[in-house]
């Protein structure tokens, strides 16, 4: 019998892969980090070969790593399947014979795009792309990319529109390389964020290809999140391994948090922060700028989700690490909040890509706000850690507007394992934030969508079950706390917006 699930996890700043066995326990993982690529102001780019050999070196070393922890080998006959989940939106246009990327790929957080997007908006098509997508018409998304490297990587265009060339997103370009080029698909979740999809009739719009000027052959299949996907080319792994589970990272963080009735609610704090929260059978359109996206597709048959989307969180201290060199390491920030204190009023506003949800503004850029002579290392490091909680309260109150209730959060990403900003999350948010025993919940989603399609789970039911919360946190600052701190964000952000 066939014991592992292997989970491929392809991120914004790393691969990894996780090897799960029947009990869902990690037994091995593989993580390797990629190089970023910032050609210009605003532009973010990776190569996409470094992103595939990294995945693949990954789950080399997620399997030996098993190996070694179990005190016996483990072969690709012992993996029933694998899963993928992956950063969405990011945009690769590969060579259909040789599998070659024509270019670097463009990442979600990308802008290069924005005065088209802008254009597209002022000629008045964004009523027509929300009603067809739940999305506003963003550079954030992968239409406007992929129309970029079709009108500037040489001959491109002539190229696409001879069936010559390929399109996905990240899900679709490692299932190419996995299956040898026999498999160009890709999943409802991903398909959801190109805005190229349909979310109602669950195709590919013609009306927005024609908008954006794709050529339909370029497109990937579209699937459920569990499906057959093809298998593995035996060279890689030693023999062909299914895989059968695709969904991106962001739903498959929310389906590991078995938010599978309508109100539940997660939210990720990886590279960015993502709130999703389950409307069922419901397509539900934002008044407050959010967006409506397929939380998953099982036996054809949709569910949605209501998505806020933030561009910064990690990132942030990523960048208050390497960029600014004021910690060694993201664990140090804790410390250095705690330090602090509750009243600080120096606030980060990180729009280094502009602002996400619900302001959708991509011309801000990031700024620190109520510098003192007082003002040190630990005060900046805490005003990036509050940031993500007040960018988060964005969100809930955007929730909040179009009439939905948010008593429980539940959490997860790397961010989620700071005790420190999880308080100040359920004091900011006036909510419970709950954090599950297992925090890697976008991996674990996808080995879930494998497992049901290979039949090892019966139910949504049964995976629903085995989550099991770690540690919750509820409001202990005031009201007149929470009222005065997030006034103090709200003012910060209208005089980064470029409108302000």
């Amino acid at each position: 019998m066939k014991k592992y699930i292997l989970a491929i996890d392809q991120g914004t700043t790393s691969s990894r892969a996780l090897l799960f066995d029947a009990s869902f326990q990690i037994v091995g993982v593989g993580q390797h980090e990629f190089a970023q690529h910032f050609p210009s102001n605003g532009w973010v780019e990776h190569d996409a070969e470094e992103l595939w050999e990294s995945t693949l070196k990954s789950c080399h070393d997620a399997i030996d790593a098993a190996g070694k922890n179990l005190g016996s080998s483990i072969s690709a006959q012992d993996i029933a399947g694998i899963g993928i989940t992956n950063q969405r939106e990011t945009t690769v246009v590969w060579d259909r014979l040789t599998g070659k990327p024509i270019a670097n790929a463009i990442v979600w957080q990308d802008r290069r795009t924005a005065e088209y997007c802008d254009g597209l908006r002022r000629a008045g098509h964004e009523p027509m792309v929300q009603e067809a997508t739940g999305l506003l018409i963003d550079s954030y998304f992968s239409a406007s990319k992929l129309r970029w490297l079709l009108d500037n990587v040489p001959n491109a265009r002539t190229r696409a529109e001879a069936g010559e060339l390929a399109f996905g997103t990240i899900d679709s370009f490692l299932l190419w390389r996995l299956s040898g080029g026999k498999s160009h698909c890709t999943d409802a979740t991903n398909a959801s964020r190109t805005q190229l999809f349909n979310i109602t009739s669950q195709e590919w719009d013609e009306r927005l290809l024609t908008l954006f000027g794709i050529p339909d052959s370029m497109l990937p299949q579209v699937k459920d999140c569990a499906s057959d996907f093809g298998t593995t080319d035996p060279a890689l792994f030693g023999a062909a391994i299914p895989v059968a589970g695709m969904i991106g990272d962001q739903q498959a963080a929310a389906f590991g948090q078995c938010c599978f009735d309508a109100g539940m609610a997660k939210s990720t704090y990886g590279t960015g922060c993502f709130l999703l929260m389950n409307t069922g059978a419901n397509i539900v359109r934002s008044e407050h700028r959010l967006l409506s996206t397929v939380a998953y597709r099982l036996n054809g048959v949709a569910t949605y989700a209501v998505e806020g989307s933030i561009f910064m969180a990690g990132a942030t201290m990523q960048w208050i690490r390497d960029g600014l060199k004021l910690i060694d390491d993201a664990a140090a920030s804790e410390a250095l909040a705690i330090e602090t204190g509750d009243e600080l009023s120096v606030y980060l506003v990180p729009a280094f890509t502009g602002l996400g949800a619900p302001y959708w503004d991509a011309e801000a850029r990031g700024a620190l706000y109520g510098l003192t002579r007082d003002t040190g290392i630990k005060e900046v490091v805490t005003a990036g850690l509050l940031s993500v909680c007040y960018q988060t309260r964005d969100l809930v109150e955007a929730i909040r507007g179009d009439g939905a209730t948010l008593e429980n959060l539940r959490v997860d990403g790397g961010m989620a394992n700071n005790d420190w900003v999880m308080q100040k999350l359920a004091d900011v948010l006036g909510c419970t934030v709950q954090r599950p025993t297992l925090v890697e919940t976008t991996a674990l989603g996808a080995a879930y969508m494998a497992c049901l399609q290979l039949g090892l789970v019966e139910s949504l039911d049964a995976l629903a079950a085995r989550w099991q919360l770690d540690s919750s946190w509820q409001q202990v600052q005031s009201e007149d706390w929470r009222v005065r701190h997030y006034t103090g964000w709200l003012e910060a952000v209208d005089r980064t917006r470029s409108s302000g």
